[in-house]
């Protein structure tokens, strides 16, 4: 082999190395980018997730609130019926 003929091979050799190297960081970079795009879409459901939580706690409070007016209306819905019972059996005696 001569001279040049070696200095193609090592040249051809270096080609692929540095073509090997690009593939490997365009690799590194596209995962890095999935990666960021993981991260915002864990930050959107944290955020998702915290909104939902809070909606729940009000929600929550809400439904207390309805089942202690539910049980004041049923107490006085049945004072009032017992009322009305013992009207009706004084008119009736």
């Amino acid at each position: 082999m001569t001279d040049v003929s070696h200095i193609e091979v090592a040249t051809r050799r270096l080609q692929a190395a540095l073509d090997a190297l690009d593939a490997a960081v365009e690799r590194r970079i596209d995962h890095e980018r999935g990666h960021a795009a993981l991260a915002s879409q864990v930050d959107a459901f944290d955020t998702d997730r915290a909104r939902l939580a809070a909606e729940l706690d009000a929600a929550t409070a809400r439904s207390r609130q309805l089942e202690t007016a539910n049980r004041e209306v049923a107490r006085r819905l049945d004072e009032t019926i017992e009322t009305i019972r013992a009207v009706l059996e004084s008119r009736n005696r």
